[in-house]
């Protein structure tokens, strides 16, 4: 189940998404070209992804920060930025531009020392700004929890377009995470559920003063969880694939 767009607008030019998701495409393509090497990648990983145990004796740092922005294959690179794209627009709209990046960079910080906090002696690199982009979509449920979502649904050979609320979507994302996160071994590798999780929260709480300044559930009563101006509407076009009449 993929989400591949909103019907939700902004109202200004997103930049500081364009250069977030132009920061993690082409430092991405510094770097792909030695993954089929384990020796560099992973004398890459240990210089700029989080290590839990070395942040837990105070070296390195500053991975906190270089490792959301590295990603283990294109299909990492693709999921993350598309949820970026698809959400960080009218969470940038509604913050403005650097007030949003600030966001962005103390959330993804968030959630990355709360994936050290449960795997604290861990030695597995953890990379990605799955913990961030959580952070975004947190917010976004706080501020637009009625926006609609279309999401492309694919069961084996099925293939169908759906529009959903965004807190269906989001609500479904943030529990799958949870259960990862009760049901998995932090130290083991993997996904970092607990780096989702803590993002989306962490996302969530941060928005509330933005919340409460456009009047909190008020704001819900008169905009009923919609976007606060009108929705988008996509139209659709038939297929130009024809029918095999049956007999």
């Amino acid at each position: 189940m993929f989400p591949i767009r909103d019907h939700n607008p902004s109202g200004r030019t997103p930049y500081v998404v364009y250069a977030l998701i132009a920061a993690n495409v082409l430092i991405f393509l510094s770097y792909v070209g030695i993954m089929d090497d384990a020796r560099l990648i992973n004398r890459f990983y240990f210089d700029y992804a989080i290590i839990p145990a070395r942040i837990s004796d105070g070296v390195a740092l500053e991975t906190l920060v270089t490792s959301m922005f590295l990603h283990g294959g294109w299909m990492h690179l693709i999921g993350n930025m598309l949820f970026l794209w698809i959400f960080g627009d009218n969470m940038e709209d509604e913050m403005g531009h650097l007030p949003f990046l600030l966001f962005y960079m103390i959330a993804g910080i968030g959630a990355g020392l709360v994936h050290i906090v449960t795997a604290p002696g861990s030695l597995v690199p953890t990379i990605g700004a799955s913990g961030a982009i959580a952070a975004v979509m947190g917010g976004y449920l706080l501020m637009f929890p009625r926006a609609r979502v279309d999401i492309l649904l694919i069961l084996i050979i099925y293939f169908r377009v759906f529009t959903i609320p965004a807190f269906v979507m989001l609500g479904v994302w943030l529990g799958m995470q949870f259960l990862g996160s009760v049901s998995s071994n932090p130290d083991a590798g993997g996904v970092a559920y607990w780096a989702h999780t803590g993002g989306f929260v962490i996302g969530l709480i941060l928005c509330i003063p933005i919340w409460l300044k456009r009047g909190g559930p008020a704001y819900w009563n008169r905009t009923h969880g919609h976007p606060p101006h009108p929705e988008h509407r996509y139209k659709l076009s038939q297929s130009r694939i024809p029918r095999v009449p049956r007999r």
